[in-house]
């Protein structure tokens, strides 16, 4: 087979949070009300991109990729899954707190899957932020305490954002994207 510059279509992910700004600004075409993330470059169970182009037209990129694993080089028999996704995200409200388990959690547990990401701030309105981490050390009660009570984002450090920042989320660190950012997100 002749390799050739495989040219992707996003999954589209519609959300209660999710703007219109991928589909009006940047072209992301879809039937959905909003585009909150595009999946760009996505071998995901829960959504991958789609080829657009080429002897692949119209079929999943990870369809492909599982078929075709010398598209991904010579070292992709090193993965037992496609490794890499790319997502952008338009946040117009905020999103859920959430901490991803480190690698020793996952292999002390036997479940879930270690992920680490970062950010880079495509657009932004002026006084956005995000959540990465603590202020203060927290103990397991202040925290499961913060939690009952609403009280989580008084603990938390919040870091404001301008377009071009970039930003690395290392698995077991606190985080969310807040309102009114456009960012592209590889993890």
């Amino acid at each position: 087979m002749k390799l050739y510059p495989i040219k992707l279509l996003p999954f589209v992910s519609e959300t209660i949070w999710g703007g219109r700004k991928l589909i009006e600004e940047y072209g992301v075409e879809t039937e959905k009300s909003n585009a909150a993330e595009g999946w760009m470059l996505s071998c995901h169970d829960a959504g991958s991109s789609s080829v657009a182009n080429g002897v692949f037209a119209g079929r999943s990129f990870a369809d492909v990729v599982k078929e075709n694993p010398a598209l991904c080089g010579k070292n992709a028999e090193n993965f037992e899954d496609f490794p890499i996704l790319i997502k952008f995200i338009d946040a117009m409200d905020n999103l859920s707190v959430q901490v991803h388990p480190t690698k020793e959690y996952c292999e002390l547990t036997g479940k879930g899957q270690s992920k680490t990401e970062c950010w880079y701030i495509i657009d932004c309105e002026e006084d956005a932020g995000l959540i990465l981490g603590f202020k203060d050390k927290i103990s397991p009660e202040e925290f499961k305490a913060a939690i009952a009570n609403n009280t989580l984002t008084d603990y938390v450090e919040t870091v404001k954002v301008k377009k071009g920042d970039f930003f690395f989320i290392d698995s077991g660190t606190l985080h969310a994207i807040c309102k009114g950012i456009l960012l592209a997100e590889v993890q």
